[in-house]
């Protein structure tokens, strides 16, 4: 009996796999892999990656040694060669010109000798096999290499498939050239022709070459350029920082850059790591990092991102994150993880390719002892079996989900979606609820004095003067929103003497030699100062009173404010049929004008932060598909309870952690546009997958009745993977026309 490895004893290995042609082949290694105790592996065919989970004990040399019996080559990710698979892109430019040069003239030669008799020559059928050997054996080498591969281990890929076909072409028209001369021929399409025109299936054997290589060709450059979009994060990373050393600047790699460390950003420099800007004051454009297409302020205490590009002034920024622990290095890893899991219909596709080859291996074999038994001439026989193997082969069926998922993963990273894995894409399916935390996910989070009501006698200016002094020796969060707003009007405020903090109350300080009083009614009462009646509080502020020398001077109205995309995003999800849910700890009263100002009907109001999973259940409960929006780790929970978790990145660390995707940008609009995504993604996964189910399903019938020319079947084989390909990479400019419109 086989005893798993205890979880803490667990380790994770990412390998490269090279060699791999089609999904087939993927299964075949990850087959090979779990076969070893304590291994669970999954391979990605599109990624040419592999996940292995392994025991600590087991060493990275045993699986790349399994990998590498079981025919292919195996690589620990990060020790590779770069340049690995641009070689394979032009070894295979190389055998397609050479296939593409060769094959052009052959098929004019043999097909105007086929229709033509009187223009043959003696040698023609030679000069016709002359010109197919380089083809057949040196174009089609990858194809023959694979198959001897897979006859080693016992197994069949597409490769088997192909391999077969062009050999038997080549193989049926050299035994025509040499012994079927005296026999009519016979060239599907065109009817009988004369003596020796078998030899026209050297075009199949050339021409399937060509359009398979050509197939295969374009497949690789497009695969390379849905993995881009996730190699143009990690180029987005600084190489070299500036760095304050007893204050001086020196030039070093990142790699040396150390949390605390100052660094200086000149105009025009990449950021080098998270931190917080020590002094300075400048614009910094984000949008590559966060989709955010509007600069930021940047200065003294604000919080700037790593790849983010500092556009006028000089920054010095104070280093809180460098490394892999930096907000582009963990959207990369996400990403990256992303691509490596696989999507439940991938595995179903997966399973379905391990066992598809060897079915056409026998639909092929019965095909041809049908028309032979049926009385049929053999070359017809031979047409229709060859054609079966050549159309048959599942190549856009392996790739149909992985290449989807990578341009949708890549391009969500792009604009600030980081997605998890594919299980979130197969949630956000179904979702039709979506849950939005209000605190720091709908409004900003940071309270905001939104009114300054000053009482006769005094002037506004006034009123802000005398509250912000005072308030500027505490250190509450109502507080900081008063200082705020003073030094937001004011260049200066005065010093305060006698400063005392009333907890639960407000404070109190000397300005000028006047007796100052910032706080709430209960504050005022107790002293028995009165407060005119037209001094309330408005639905969802708190109001906070100033008195001078035992006198009203005016009240200030609070509040944590909406963030601006807010109503526009919570639109856009109403658009696309979803219905929204506001869920919030605070009171009613506070909560509804909220509600009201977003457009959100439905209120979920005084809910503790451990009831709040139990609002997500008690939504599933009747029947709802819930996406929760949050940022705090109150959300944690609730978070990971919804059949999809969507967290701000700017929240805490658990709520990221327990979420499905994370939400870079500041922008609420992000939230509509992760759905939007996820289902164009699924839609043209699932078009992929009825396109290459369906051309299989109708091809494979045709080419076994004689309806299908072996030529045309390569070329249309070839043509499918170039499709779903194609289509896959549609997603590359996904929410582009959004935002040339906005």
């Amino acid at each position: 009996m086989t005893i798993s490895a205890p979880e803490s004893a667990v380790r994770t290995v990412e390998l490269t796999v090279s060699g791999m042609t089609c999904a087939a082949c993927s299964a075949r290694v990850e087959r090979t892999l779990n076969k070893l105790d304590g291994v669970r592996a999954s391979v990605n065919y599109a990624t040419e990656r592999a996940t292995v989970q392994v025991p600590e004990a087991l060493a990275d040399d045993v699986l790349i040694e399994r990998v590498r019996k079981s025919g292919y080559t195996a690589e620990i990710r990060g020790e590779e060669d770069p340049d690995i698979g641009f070689a394979r892109v032009r070894d295979l430019r190389r055998r397609l010109v050479v296939a593409a040069l060769l094959a052009i003239p052959l098929g004019n030669l043999s097909i105007t000798l086929a229709l033509v008799p009187r223009l043959r020559f003696p040698g023609w059928e030679l000069l016709c096999l002359a010109l197919a050997v380089p083809v057949v054996f040196w174009s089609a080498l990858p194809f023959h290499r694979a198959t001897l591969r897979n006859l080693r281990h016992r197994s069949s890929s597409m490769d088997t498939l192909v391999s077969l076909g062009v050999l038997s072409s080549f193989a049926w028209s050299a035994w025509s050239a040499f012994a079927g001369g005296a026999e009519p021929g016979y060239w599907i399409g065109f009817g009988p022709t004369a003596a020796g025109a078998d030899a026209i299936y050297l075009d199949v054997a050339a021409g399937v070459t060509t359009f398979l290589l050509a197939g295969r060709y374009f497949e690789s450059r497009s695969r390379r350029s849905a993995a881009g979009l996730l190699a143009a994060l990690d180029a987005l990373a600084a190489k070299d920082v500036r760095v304050l050393r007893e204050g001086a600047e020196r030039m070093v790699p990142v790699g040396e850059l150390a949390v605390g460390d100052l660094f200086v950003v000149k105009p025009g420099e990449s950021i080098a790591a998270d931190g917080v800007v020590h002094s300075g004051l400048s614009t910094v454009d984000v949008s590559a990092v966060t989709g955010e297409p509007v600069p930021a302020e940047a200065a003294t205490g604000d919080r700037v991102v790593g790849a983010s590009v500092n556009r006028d002034g000089r920054l010095v920024v104070r280093a809180t994150a460098v490394g892999a622990h930096t907000q582009l290095a963990q959207m990369t890893a996400l990403a990256e993880r992303a691509q490596a899991r696989k999507a439940a219909v991938q595995r179903l596709v997966d399973r379905i390719c391990a066992v598809f080859v060897p079915a056409v291996l026998g639909v092929a074999a019965l095909t041809l002892a049908a028309w032979l038994l049926g009385g049929a001439p053999a070359r017809e026989g031979f047409a229709a079996a060859v054609a079966v193997l050549i159309i048959a082969c599942p190549c856009a069926l392996g790739l149909a989900t992985p290449t989807a998922l990578m341009a949708g993963v890549g391009r969500g990273a792009q604009l600030g979606i980081l997605i998890k894995g594919p299980d979130a894409l197969e949630a956000s399916r179904t979702v039709d609820t979506v849950v939005l935390d209000k605190t720091g996910t709908v409004t900003t989070g940071k309270m905001t004095v939104t009114a300054c009501h000053p009482a006769d006698g005094f002037t506004r200016g006034e009123l802000l003067r005398f509250a912000g002094a005072v308030e500027a020796g505490s250190e509450h969060a109502i507080a900081a929103a008063v200082v705020t707003a003073a030094r937001a009007e004011l260049p200066d405020l005065p010093p305060v003497e006698g400063f005392g903090a009333l907890p639960g109350l407000g404070a109190k300080g000397e300005i000028e030699g006047h007796e100052v009083l910032v706080g709430n009614a209960r504050l005022f009462a107790g002293r028995g100062i009165a407060v005119p009646d037209d001094f309330t509080a408005e639905d969802g502020t708190t109001a906070i009173l100033v008195a001078v020398d035992g006198r009203v001077a005016g009240q200030l109205a609070i509040r944590d404010v909406v963030k601006p995309s807010a109503r526009a995003a919570v639109d856009a999800l109403h658009a696309l049929g979803l219905r929204t849910v506001l869920l919030t700890g605070d009171n009613e009263a506070a909560a509804r004008v909220v509600a009201d100002e977003i457009g959100v009907s439905d209120v979920r109001a005084g809910v503790l932060p451990a009831e709040k999973a139990a609002v997500i259940e008690e939504l599933r409960a009747g029947g709802a598909r819930v996406a929760m929006v949050g940022d705090g780790i109150n959300d944690g929970p609730a978070l990971a309870t919804a059949d999809l978790g969507m967290a701000m990145a700017q929240g805490s660390d658990i709520a990221v952690r327990s979420a499905d995707m994370v939400l870079v940008r500041e922008d609420l609009r992000v939230v509509p546009d992760a759905i939007r995504l996820a289902d164009r993604t699924l839609r043209i996964i699932r078009g992929n997958l009825a396109w290459a189910f369906g051309y299989n399903v109708a091809a494979i019938p045709l080419a076994a009745l004689g309806l299908l020319n072996p030529l045309i079947a390569g070329a249309a084989m070839s043509l499918s993977s170039v499709l779903v390909v194609s289509n896959s990479l549609r997603l590359k400019d996904f929410g582009r026309a959004d935002r040339r419109a906005a």
